[in-house]
């Protein structure tokens, strides 16, 4: 979540319910997420965008297999050397 869903009553209540712990960045520093959402991207554009799902396991375990399966042993990382996370 970002902008207005953050920084609501609900989100923090939400967390609090979850023993969740909110991290949020100073205002204006937006490299606190970068890593999550430069990879969450990659999810939505590479394997969930457009798909539907039947249930809740059949989206859990294509996720899961997405990056056991693709994401950390082939896929190609730039800020390691052009080598998968496994390989690095």
């Amino acid at each position: 979540m970002t902008g207005p869903q953050t920084a609501s009553r609900e989100w923090p209540a939400f967390l609090r319910k979850h023993s969740l712990e909110h991290s949020m960045s100073r205002r204006g520093n937006c490299h606190d997420n970068a890593v999550d959402e430069s990879f969450f991207q990659l999810l939505k554009r590479q394997k969930v965008r457009r798909r539907k799902y039947r249930t809740r396991e059949e989206a859990r375990r294509d996720v899961f297999e997405y990056i056991e399966l693709f994401y950390n042993p082939k896929r190609k990382h730039t800020n390691n050397g052009m080598l998968s996370r496994i390989v690095f």
